[in-house]
C-alpha cells in the first residue's frame, strides 16, 4: 500500500492535498531544518507529509534539483527585467538599503 505525498499539476510540484510547494519543503530541508522543524513552518502539513515529501525528493533528486535550478533561473529572468523596466526604483531601493545599513552600523558603534 502506497501513498503519494507530491502532485504535480500545471508544472509544479505541491504537497498532495495543500497548496504547499514541495520546493518549499526541499530548501527548508537543504538549508538544515529537521523534519519536525519544517512541520512546525508549515502547520497545514503533518510529520508524515513532511517525511513524504522528503522521500520524493530524495528519490528523484536529479529530477528535483533540475526542477529547482530552472525555477530560479526564471526567477533570475524575471527579476532582471523588473530592474530594467524601472531601473529608477531599484536605485531608490539600493539607496534605502545602505542609508539602513548605515545607520544600523553606527548605532552598533555608538553602543
Amino acid at each position: 500500500m502506497s501513498k503519494d505525498y507530491v502532485t504535480q499539476s500545471d508544472g509544479a510540484y505541491r504537497i498532495t492535498g495543500t497548496r504547499i510547494s514541495l520546493d518549499s519543503v526541499v530548501y527548508a530541508f537543504l538549508n538544515g531544518q529537521t523534519p519536525e522543524s519544517i512541520a512546525q513552518s508549515f502547520p497545514a502539513l503533518t510529520l508524515e507529509q513532511v517525511y513524504g515529501a522528503i522521500t520524493f525528493y530524495l528519490a528523484h533528486r536529479a529530477d528535483i534539483d533540475a526542477y529547482l535550478k530552472q525555477g530560479e533561473e526564471e526567477f533570475a529572468a524575471l527579476r532582471q527585467a523588473a530592474r530594467e523596466a524601472d531601473p529608477m526604483f531599484y536605485q531608490k531601493l539600493a539607496d534605502i538599503r545602505r542609508q539602513r545599513r548605515g545607520a544600523a552600523h553606527e548605532d552598533t558603534v555608538s553602543s
